[in-house]
């Protein structure tokens, strides 16, 4: 169901104000349902379920929390918008907490308050998709990858397509990014699934114990070794074992590293014969190995040899409305780790975490929700709840060109050549994300795509696509 799809249901006393309202959302293509009472609104909603409900507070039995409350008894929440004459700061914060979404006040703007329904349905819209995604992908189809961003669809259908060899693989990414994830899918999705998964931080394994733990040792072989001992190889005999931050492999070991991967068979300490081993080797690391090699601190034939079957796997900021999905993901989880009842994103939370480019990835992301729900006592997650490193940063205003960057009036840019302008730049600074550049811009994605579809922007002067027939277009609810 798309936004432009949904039923609202509006709980307003006065007559006068809900017939406009109706009026003004029926325009945008809503479909509205309305009540004048908390009983009234409470058997419609027991009949059919809306996509969004805007209330009144003061009512003549009640209040709009009563409806807020009814609307939350099925293990959900729908997207809830509070209005009233009478606000007060302490009115909205009940509200919020409740598990309202916003809260808005009399004299209301129209525009406002479509806004906040175009928001509020789209991220409903997000969650939907997230239950989807899980519910008919399943573990096998979503190897365990959450992403509907082009670059994961690729990334599962590569996966999918090096899981059927047997060669090493060397996958690559930024810290946070989940290497190790990315490795789990390639083991799941191959024959060895069956055998052992093995995953070993390179830079965590101190350089004169190396040798022993990737290949065993023999019992005496140095001093403090009393009983012979299998190492990492002979531990994923049969499956496959993850080198992570494979960077960090002191060149000696590479060379022995690449003759397992060419014959086949690892020599523990001490010992006089060399052992068959049947693993299968990924490596993972955040540097740029081909770097290193030219630094020589990474061997090129083995360089060579691992990057013959390659993954990139992309940065969080770079997966745009990625960002929403990962966030009800990780809410999700948090809240059945904590035992909490349903639990959901503030408008203004979701908006922040969009904005915000995770230089720690699906990591940061992941640890900011841990925190969020750990320090939120209602239902809703709000920004206060999030890490301050993340409410706190201030984005980057986009600045086209101005119209007095030249001294000579004849050279000034016309109005559509600004517009053009601040489109593409506002389009690069959220990284091609539509839904939040349309947020930037104040109109819907509809139109955004109309614009990127047609190489046309907000100034084209035409019957179809100028700014003045596209918003009277809208108003009258026209595609």
């Amino acid at each position: 169901m798309s936004e432009h799809q949904a039923t609202i249901l509006l709980l307003e006393d006065d007559a006068s104000l809900s017939l406009l309202l109706s009026e003004e959302l029926e325009l945008d293509g809503y479909r509205v349902t309305r009540a004048g009472t908390v009983n009234e609104a409470c058997r419609l909603l027991a009949e059919e379920t809306p996509g969004l409900v805007v209330s009144d507070l003061r009512l003549p039995d009640g209040d709009g929390l009563e409806l807020l409350k009814a609307a939350q008894t099925d293990g959900h929440s729908l997207p809830f918008i509070i209005i009233t004459a009478f606000g007060t700061v302490d009115q909205a914060v009940d509200a919020l907490k409740a598990g309202a979404d916003d809260f808005l006040t009399k004299p209301l703007s129209t525009d406002h308050l479509r806004l906040k329904i175009r928001r509020l349905l789209a991220q409903a819209d997000l969650t939907r998709q997230l239950q989807q995604f899980l519910a008919h992908k399943g573990e096998d189809e979503s190897l365990g990858l959450i992403g509907e961003h082009e670059s994961m669809v690729r990334l599962r259908s590569e996966i999918r397509q090096i899981a059927r060899s047997e060669a090493a693989v060397l996958i690559c990414g930024e810290s946070g990014t989940g290497k190790e994830l990315v490795a789990r899918a390639i083991h799941q999705a191959s024959g060895r699934n069956s055998g052992s998964f093995v995953a070993v931080n390179c830079a965590g394994i101190p350089g004169e114990l190396m040798e022993s733990e990737f290949f065993g040792h023999e019992a005496g072989a140095f001093t403090g070794a009393r009983q012979a001992r299998k190492g990492l190889f002979a531990e994923a005999h049969g499956g496959t074992l993850l080198l992570d931050e494979i960077g960090e492999m002191p060149l000696a070991l590479q060379a022995k590293l690449l003759r397992v991967l060419q014959e086949g068979m690892v020599k523990p300490v001490g010992a006089d014969q060399e052992e068959p081993v049947d693993v299968r080797i990924l490596a993972a690391t955040h540097v740029d190995l081909l770097k290193a090699v030219r630094e020589g601190s990474f061997r090129e034939d083995l360089y060579y040899r691992l990057e013959t079957l390659s993954l990139r796997i992309p940065p969080l900021r770079e997966r745009g409305d990625d960002v929403d999905l990962l966030a009800m993901h990780f809410l999700r989880e948090a809240a059945r780790r904590h035992q909490r009842g349903f639990l959901k994103l503030s408008e203004v939370s979701s908006r922040t975490l969009m904005d915000y480019p995770f230089p720690g990835n699906v990591r940061e992301l992941g640890s900011a929700i841990e925190r969020a729900v750990t320090f939120c006592e209602g239902d809703t997650i709000q920004p206060d709840h999030l890490p301050e490193r993340i409410r706190k940063r201030q984005g980057g205003s986009v600045s086209p060109e101005g119209p007095r960057s030249s001294g000579n009036i004849s050279e000034w840019p016309t109005l559509e050549h600004l517009q053009q302008d601040y489109v593409r730049e506002v389009m690069q600074a959220v990284s091609g994300n539509k839904r939040r550049a349309a947020q930037i811009l104040g109109i819907n994605r509809r139109t955004l795509y109309r614009w990127l579809a047609t190489g046309q922007s907000a100034g084209e002067n035409n019957d179809e696509t100028s700014p003045e027939s596209i918003g009277a277009r809208e108003l009258k609810g026209e595609p």
